[in-house]
């Protein structure tokens, strides 16, 4: 019998999709050039754009941007260590009313990143303030891997500056039962 023909569990997951997984959250920090120095040595990106104030301004940006792909950085929150390990890893806290801990509590404990997706729709400037949302796309049926079973989640990040969409990340994880390494399909 198929993975998906008895799954009473997937059924009660179905009340996430397209909900938020968390409250909106704003950037600790805006967007600024002491961070994308650090990025930049860093990553010894030597992009003039990111840092040479009289080159940027004769580009089409006018000014300093930010690399694209420091969108998830700026609205990384301060990690909370203390804890961690009750929290599974995760550096906050999570909301009870969540598909990863309705899927921790049923044994799915296990969890492996299999992809991220970034979509830049305009570069950041300097002074730059995100908000970001998070809402579930889809979780899959129970499939069965060489992991064990499990199921794949994910959630689309939408960043926004004064109101404006600047970014989505589109992230997915599958949540898998470790006890079932090894399962037959």
């Amino acid at each position: 019998m198929a993975d998906d023909e008895t799954d009473g569990l997937r059924a009660q997951l179905e009340k996430y999709v397209g909900k938020p997984m968390g409250p909106p959250a704003v950037a600790p920090d805006p967007v600024n050039l002491p961070m994308i120095r650090h990025w930049v040595d860093a990553l010894d990106d030597r992009n003039p754009v990111y840092l040479d104030e009289a080159f940027a301004a004769t580009t089409r940006f006018g000014g300093i941007v930010a690399p694209p792909a420091m969108l998830q950085a700026w609205t990384m929150p301060r990690p909370k260590i203390e804890g961690i390990a009750t929290r599974g890893g995760a550096p906050g806290e999570i909301p009870r009313d969540n598909p990863i801990v309705a899927l921790d509590e049923a044994g799915y404990v296990g969890t492996l990143a299999t992809n991220s997706e970034l979509e830049f729709v305009r570069y950041l400037k300097p002074g730059d303030h995100l908000h970001v949302t998070t809402e579930v796309e889809s979780i899959s049926n129970r499939k069965t891997t060489s992991l064990g079973k499990g199921y794949f989640l994910t959630w689309v990040t939408t960043y926004t500056c004064d109101d404006e969409v600047v970014g989505r990340q589109l992230f997915r994880i599958f949540k898998f039962d470790p006890s079932t390494i090894g399962a037959a399909s």
